[in-house]
């Protein structure tokens, strides 16, 4: 069918998702950044009781979830979109957003380039230094919208705040996304700086550390007018991106603060656990702020040491590029997940059939 495609379209590398095997067996599945906990019992609750209402549409405002996220982040409700996954918001900004083009890191988020292709914006990867570090005065040249993933991904490195408002004073004519899909690990946010900054968009998703991967569920926020044109832009697509099962599920997990809590203790502690044992044995891990670590094997290249670990049912990510092949990337699992990760790479190490 390929005459039908619009020709400026053809060659569209479309976005590759991490697997996501159908039978889950004994598989200790480390590969796409989810949490390791379920919902908050609360949010189970109240997606169940809205699954009762199916039959009708979901609120297209979401007030109640907007509502709650201008609570959690000290805003008006007004400067708050939401959409289906924080990719449909990075989606409509890429689409809508970028008029004078688009710039993000070489490393980062492998949907940057697919949708700037996607909605023909034309965009400049600027290369992380050598150590994976973003430097801000990289982008002082660049004139288009700035997207930047902090902490970054795969790396998991995060820029301090200070370093934000640098990038933003650059250019205050010029819009920079920072796109905060792990900054609840350790991370700081740069929402706290939209009262300042009218420049600044600041995207966050439930996937990982509000454990609604399988909800689909992201927002944005900014300045009222910022906020009220991506919102257009949504209502102009899909009004009903969000369904009503993540609406509540949302709202009610925004709301349960403890639970949030307790959830990232425990990752981030697995995390410090399994990053200092595997630099025991020798591996090179960069320092994260992530629900995931940048781990390279000694004597392995990253394609070698996933196929080891995915013989010994650990499933892991690896991205086959060249600054990049001889890492992978491990999600934080629970303390003893990461204790069999551990176990299977000093195994691996020593000897064993890799």
């Amino acid at each position: 069918m390929e005459r039908f495609l619009d020709a400026k379209l053809r060659a569209l590398a479309a976005y590759t998702p991490g697997e996501q095997p159908r039978d889950m067996g004994k598989l200790i599945k480390l590969n796409t950044n989810e949490s390791p906990f379920p919902p908050s019992p609360k949010a189970l609750a109240a997606a169940e009781a809205a699954a009762r209402e199916l039959r009708l549409y979901p609120d297209p405002a979401c007030a109640a979830l907007h509502a709650a996220i201008a609570w959690r982040f000290g805003l008006a409700p007004e400067q708050v979109c939401t959409g289906n996954g924080s990719d449909e918001l990075l989606g409509l900004l890429f689409h809508g957003f970028c008029p004078r083009g688009a710039a993000f890191p070489d490393i980062s988020y492998g949907f940057y380039p697919v949708f700037a292709e996607m909605f023909s914006v034309k965009w400049t990867e600027v290369p992380l230094r050598e150590d994976f570090s973003v430097a801000v005065e990289d982008y002082a040249s660049q004139p288009g919208t700035v997207f930047l993933a902090n902490p970054n991904a795969p790396t998991g490195l995060c820029l301090p705040l200070s370093d934000i408002r640098r990038l933003l004073e650059q250019n205050p004519a010029r819009l920079v996304v920072i796109d905060e899909a792990y900054v609840d690990f350790g991370g700081e946010s740069a929402a706290s700086l939209l009262g300042e900054y009218e420049n600044l968009c600041v995207v966050q998703t439930f996937s990982k550390s509000r454990q609604l991967a399988g909800g689909r569920l992201g927002f944005a926020l900014g300045s009222k007018g910022l906020i009220r044109d991506l919102t257009t832009l949504k209502f102009s697509f899909n009004p009903y991106s969000v369904n009503r099962v993540a609406l509540a599920a949302g709202t009610a997990a925004m709301e349960d603060e403890a639970y949030f809590e307790a959830c990232l203790r425990k990752i981030m502690e697995a995390r410090e656990w399994a990053a200092g044992a595997l630099r025991a044995l020798g591996c090179t891990v960069l320092p994260s702020r992530a629900n995931f670590l940048f781990v390279s094997a000694p004597g392995l290249s990253g394609g070698d040491y996933y196929a080891a670990l995915r013989r010994r049912q650990i499933l892991v990510r690896w991205f086959e590029k060249p600054r990049t092949r001889d890492y992978v990337r491990i999600t934080v699992g629970t303390r003893e997940e990461m204790e069999a990760l551990v176990r299977a790479t000093e195994e691996i190490l020593k000897g064993g059939t890799v």
